[in-house]
């Protein structure tokens, strides 16, 4: 039985366009205690080459909701460049690389719990899961 008496968060990110991980995705974690409470910025961290985010903020004691924030203009905006250099044949860089600048997750979360939440994300879309 856990001891612990609060919840905690980790999530990666694969990009499904490349089939591999997505790195450098800026994440923002936010916390709140009670549907009506207030959102509290917790900090952040971004992805790293496997696409796994290690070091995201613990949540305070009493958290019953977590929102994480993903900017995904950044990252596609820089995926697309790079595939544009490496293929003679690639796209033209679009105004916009993708349709979903940001993808923004809600969820609420039980004291002692790991929640693991991996993002499946290309340019025009996204899916989210509760992963162990």
């Amino acid at each position: 039985m856990s001891t612990a008496t609060t919840a905690s968060v980790s999530t990666h990110i694969l990009d499904t366009s490349i089939g591999r991980p997505a790195e450098g995705v800026a994440i923002s974690l936010s916390a709140r205690t009670g549907s009506d409470g207030e959102w509290a910025a917790l900090g952040g961290s971004a992805t790293d080459a496997d696409g796994r985010c290690k070091d995201l903020p613990a949540l305070p004691e009493g958290t019953t909701h977590v929102r994480l924030g993903f900017e995904t203009e950044t990252y596609f905006s820089h995926q697309h460049k790079k595939q544009a250099e490496a293929q003679q044949d690639a796209p033209r860089v679009r105004d916009s690389a993708t349709f979903f600048p940001e993808v923004t997750i809600t969820f609420a979360v039980n004291p002692g719990e790991h929640y693991h939440v991996p993002l499946l994300l290309n340019p025009f879309g996204y899916s989210v899961y509760r992963g162990s």
